[in-house]
């Protein structure tokens, strides 16, 4: 950075030479010689006078008016050439403009049309090489240009999902806030709004959270997040044909396969539960999950995979420790290792308390062609989460075992936090 500021100032220093050098030695000379040039001219009418008076073509009276007009104008000439002349005040006023317009010229086109960011030394490092301290600072920056420039949603709505990422839910329910009021119709200032906001009154969505989360839904219906912590908020206040009618929208629009349509469905699964519903039909074979064929048991027996059992054992790392709370919602489940994300198993138990063992069968399949028995290798994963949401989000605290047969026992152990 030191480096492109010292050549960019000795460029401009250049610059300054090759421009301000002849108006300069324009201004030195130009008034002095201008006066030697006015005098000699009148010491030389002066002799052709005296001449004149000589040779008789002048009377004295005669010489003497002239004389007098010569003399006075020699005081005029002196008086005139002790002045600025013209040239010389227009050179040096030319050459100041010169100099003080020329940098800011040049800072101000670098600053509107260069990146002025790429020779910060903390933007310009890798991601990977930023430390905590350089996150805050940059924060701190950004919260600064906010107040300096209070009209710009999209910057309240950075400053939010920063604050947030770095789950100071306060500032960022605030920044949130100022955007909406700039914003009041953007769905998804709405739902991160409600969202912070929960946060910050004990993860709870009952009352404004929840009125701000159905605005969301009214300007965009297929919201995704708006759509979960709708469901969310309705299992919250005990109606679960709610939670499941907004919850099954959400994973019909989230990408298949994807970690949100994994969680949701993981949610669905719970709330069609606490609803009395019956569990939904099974989807059409998939051509990309290969499905292990039971395994033969005696004859007139049920294959043997059928009742497949995996009991887990799950601990804590305990470094760990200090960044769970005791309501945090604990998922243990099983899914294959080859073939669909979607969890064949799945248990939801309460993060204070670990260390537990939970037991997975073909009893908790989200589908009935999707159990722990139609497969023969399946990896098993343990997750807290902060939300209480199945949906998987950046703060987790998760482990996973390697591929494994589905029965038996397996432990695992929490030990990373989610990126």
């Amino acid at each position: 950075m030191t480096s492109f500021y010292l050549i960019a100032a000795a460029l401009v220093l250049v610059a300054l030479v090759v421009l301000l050098t002849p108006l300069l030695r324009h201004a030195v000379t130009t008034a002095p010689n201008l006066r030697a040039t006015n005098l000699q001219i009148l010491r030389e009418q002066r002799a052709e006078l005296d001449a004149e008076l000589a040779a008789g073509s002048l009377t004295a009276e005669q010489h003497a008016t002239a004389c007098s007009e010569l003399e006075r104008r020699v005081l005029e000439e002196v008086a005139a050439a002790d002045l600025p002349a013209t040239p010389h005040g227009t050179g040096k006023a030319s050459a100041v403009v010169l100099a003080l317009a020329i940098p800011l010229l040049a800072g101000g086109m670098y600053a509107t049309l260069g990146q002025p960011m790429a020779v910060d030394p903390l933007l310009s490092q890798p991601p990977s090489q930023a430390t905590a301290a350089d996150v805050e600072v940059l924060v701190e920056r950004l919260a600064q240009r906010m107040k300096k420039q209070p009209d710009d949603p999209a910057g309240w709505a950075l400053l939010g999902r920063t604050y947030a990422m770095l789950e100071r839910f306060e500032p960022a329910r605030d920044a949130y806030q100022r955007a909406l009021a700039l914003e009041p119709k953007n769905a998804s200032l709405l739902a991160d709004y409600a969202d912070a906001l929960a946060m910050t009154q004990g993860r709870k969505l009952a009352g404004e959270p929840e009125r701000r989360v159905l605005e969301a839904l009214e300007i965009d219906p297929q919201h995704l997040k708006a759509l979960a912590l709708a469901g969310s908020a309705a299992m919250e206040r005990g109606d679960a044909k709610a939670a499941v009618t907004y919850w099954t929208r959400a994973r019909d629009v989230a990408p298949p396969d994807s970690p949100f349509a994994e969680g949701v469905t993981a949610s669905l699964r719970e709330a069609r539960a606490a609803a009395g519903l019956p569990a939904e039909a099974a989807p059409a074979p998939v051509a990309t999950a290969p499905q292990a064929a039971p395994a033969a048991g005696p004859p007139g027996q049920p294959p043997a995979a059928s009742g497949a059992k995996l009991t887990v054992q799950v601990t804590l790392a305990p470094d760990l420790a200090a960044r769970v709370r005791p309501d945090d919602t604990l998922f243990v489940f099983a899914r294959a290792a080859e073939g669909p994300r979607m969890p064949l198993a799945i248990s939801r138990r309460r993060a204070d308390e670990l260390p537990l063992t939970v037991t997975l069968d073909d009893s908790m399949a989200m589908q009935p062609q999707l159990k722990l028995s139609a497969f023969d290798r399946v990896v098993v994963g343990a997750r807290i989460s902060r939300s209480g949401n199945a949906i998987p989000q950046s703060g987790d605290l998760e482990g996973q075992t390697a591929p494994i047969a589905p029965g038996g026992s397996t432990a695992i152990q929490i030990e990373r936090q989610r990126p």
